[in-house]
């Protein structure tokens, strides 16, 4: 049975070509399909799989963006603050600290945050929070960071608290700005993103474009995020997490995942790759990431161990999750 997009959706299903094959033994158990694009410093396509065109939801992949639209609407926060604002984090409590640290210093506390309550994404952080007696929360919840940052940009201005994941809010507007500049997209849809707040559209290929920009950047908003995940990449993500891995062994780069199989980096000279698995999965996005960071020129040995993505069998490896282009490339 064939399921219709909704009335003027783009179906992300078109042209979807294989990014990563899951290998179990000596047979190919599964196939994650999608899109990824690969742009070098002037922002040219060098590589392309499925269609780099696709309108997509960038998910928590646009948090370094909508910072950037925080700082220029006169966020007063930089280093592993900023770090914060960016971050899908574990909440673990070195992230808690900061968070309400935000907080704190725009005279708020965590009952401001309207984000959706959940659990630490750390397990460890999880089992102590409620070993403590808590309940989900809005300040351990991944995107608590970006809310704080949000109730910060509000308070500077003299905007209302209460309602700023209104879309219409002028916070919303200014971030909404900041990633249509930044990708060079317009953003002709809007949605709810699963923390509460607006989430905006763009293009694979507009979500590197703007990881470029942001990476290159020498002066202003752009600058100072990229300098404060290169100098906190715990913060962007935390222990165990893949993100806070590659920015700690890749030179200058920023990168972001975002949920439903999303993922953006950029390197300091401009160069940039975004991509986006099909059926949402995270488990081939850092095989892919590794192999479309090795098509822009980054080092396949400083890659190898960051996309290593073992197919288990009783606990011990028997097989890989293996990217379906460049070095090492499953047939």
């Amino acid at each position: 049975m064939t399921t219709a997009a909704a009335p003027g959706a783009t179906d992300v299903a078109t042209a979807a070509e294989p990014l990563a094959r899951v290998v179990r033994g000596d047979l190919v158990e599964s196939v994650h399909l999608g899109h990824v694009v690969v742009l070098a410093p002037d922002g040219s396509v060098r590589l392309a799989l499925g269609d780099p065109d696709v309108t997509i939801w960038a998910r928590s992949s646009l948090k370094p963006l909508q910072a950037v639209g925080m700082l220029r609407a006169g966020l007063d926060v930089d280093g592993a603050a900023l770090a914060l604002v960016c971050a899908s984090h574990n909440g673990e409590p070195g992230h808690l600290d900061v968070v309400r640290q935000v907080l704190a210093g725009a005279g708020l506390d965590a009952d401001a945050l309207h984000n959706t309550p959940d659990w630490p994404l750390d397990p460890d952080a999880a089992w102590h929070w409620r070993a403590d007696g808590n309940d989900r929360s809005s300040l351990t919840q991944n995107c608590s960071g970006k809310h704080a940052g949000m109730l910060a940009t509000c308070v500077a201005n003299g905007w209302s608290t209460g309602d700023y994941l209104d879309a219409a809010h002028p916070l919303q507007v200014a971030a909404r700005d900041a990633v249509a500049g930044l990708t060079g997209v317009a953003v002709d849809r809007t949605t709810v993103d699963g923390c509460g707040a607006p989430l905006f559209s763009t293009t694979l290929v507009g979500l590197a474009r703007s990881f470029g920009r942001v990476s290159a950047a020498s002066s202003g908003a752009e600058a100072r995020v990229a300098s404060a995940v290169r100098a906190h990449p715990w913060h962007v993500a935390g222990t165990g997490r893949d993100a806070t891995a590659f920015m700690s062994a890749v030179p200058g780069l920023v990168a972001k995942d975002g949920a439903d199989g999303v993922y953006a980096a950029g390197l300091p000279d401009g160069s940039a790759v975004a991509l986006k698995v099909l059926d949402g999965s995270s488990r081939p996005r850092a095989a892919v990431l590794a192999a479309a960071l090795a098509a822009a020129g980054v080092d396949a040995d400083v890659l190898r161990p960051l996309g290593a993505t073992p197919v288990l069998g009783h606990g011990a490896p028997v097989g890989a999750v293996v990217p379906a282009f460049g070095p090492g490339s499953a047939a």
